[in-house]
């Protein structure tokens, strides 16, 4: 389909102040939306990529069953899993340049450990310690956030600014399908594209927003045909594919980077586990589609593509599952600490001066606790 004047028809007289294109231009910049379906990308992929690709995928495997079981235990308030979407989380990290800047929502702890976030500073969100665990200045990782779509403005603004400063950065933005039915995503999408940001916007289409699917949140035919209005590009991939999300992520970022603006891509993958520990997932879907998922298990594609090329043996996928369990009796042993909390911690990370609100309020409790620490007067 083609979006263009036809001359000779009829024209409003005075004529608008806009000028349509007279060019012929295809509803996406694309014939049809980016697919890299299969095992396509992987025959050409790296080996060494596909094999961190693989190592990262299961320990992201085990930090999500090992996260999901501190939350029985008591020791998380909430932990919404990535169980099944791996790969997306994985691609997302290692897409990016050290430089770069990663937007993760509140389901994407994974991909901040995979971009080299200590897994207990991702977790203290979680657990009701800090709003924000890490600098994330010093990770080039956003704070993990938690009302949807809110930190897509966010990574606009910030690579708009990059690019107004002249600095050779990209952010790179992850939001699940739900949140593309928020306010903030139209507007994040509206500006990117009128400013040309350096911008990746990673929808992982797992197919709930809770316990709404897909179909009665929006008819458009994929979630990547929704670049059209904005002008950008639209990429379609199988999110369960991790060197296909890689590629799709890689080519996005280049692309960006050199001043080609933004990109949305939208990763078809499953939620394997339910929303959080706090979700009865067996209200809205049957046992029989999530097994069906199962069957397309982003861990198993890479380890039958790296198996049946040779890439990788009995004793590589052993080393990978012994580092991840390593990492998992870490992360065990430091979340069952008690943590060591200051309450003046509360005032220090306000505002870079604190207002004389905020002094009287840090007076206020340290006088409070202070009378505490004395016990009663007898």
């Amino acid at each position: 389909m083609t979006v263009m004047e036809q001359r000779g028809a009829y024209r409003p007289s005075p004529p608008p102040a806009w000028q349509p294109r007279m060019d012929p231009a295809p509803l996406l910049p694309d014939a049809e939306p980016y697919r890299v379906l299969g095992t396509e990308a992987a025959a050409k992929a790296d080996p060494d990529l596909l094999r961190r690709l693989y190592a990262e995928l299961v320990r992201g495997r085990r930090y999500n069953a090992q996260a999901t079981a501190l939350t029985k235990q008591g020791r998380l308030a909430v932990y919404p899993s990535s169980t099944g979407q791996e790969a997306c989380e994985v691609a997302a990290a290692l897409a990016l340049q050290d430089r770069d800047w990663l937007f993760p929502s509140y389901r994407d702890t994974l991909a901040a450990v995979a971009r080299g976030l200590d897994p207990v500073q991702a977790l203290t969100l979680l657990r009701g310690d800090w709003h924000t665990g890490y600098d994330p200045y010093e990770h080039r990782v956003a704070p993990l956030c938690t009302p949807l779509a809110t930190q897509l403005p966010h990574a606009v603004g910030l690579a708009h600014a990059a690019r107004l400063k002249g600095d050779d950065v990209v952010a790179l933005a992850m939001v699940g399908d739900g949140g593309t039915s928020e306010g903030d995503f139209h507007e994040a999408l509206n500006f990117a594209a009128v400013w040309q940001a350096p911008v990746v916007f990673l929808v992982q289409n797992n197919g709930f927003a809770i316990s709404v699917p897909l179909a009665k949140q929006t008819a458009a035919p994929s979630l990547a045909h929704k670049a059209v209005g904005y002008g950008m590009p639209g990429r379609l991939v199988d999110g369960n594919d991790a060197a296909a999300v890689h590629e799709v992520l890689s080519d996005a970022v280049r692309h960006a980077r050199a001043g080609g603006g933004p990109t949305l891509i939208e990763a078809i993958t499953y939620r394997v586990d339910a929303h959080t520990n706090a979700d009865d997932a067996t209200r809205y879907r049957g046992d029989s589609e999530v097994e069906t998922w199962r069957g397309h298990d982003p861990i198993a594609l890479l380890e039958h593509e790296l198996t049946e090329r040779g890439l990788i043996d009995e004793a590589g996928i052993q080393a990978a599952r012994d580092a991840a369990e390593t990492m998992a009796a870490d992360l065990r042993d430091r979340m069952n600490q008690d943590p060591a909390l200051d309450p003046m911690d509360l005032f220090d990370h306000v505002y870079a001066e604190p207002t004389p609100q905020l002094r009287e309020q840090r007076a206020q409790l340290q006088a409070e606790l202070h009378a505490e620490s004395e016990g009663p007067h007898r």
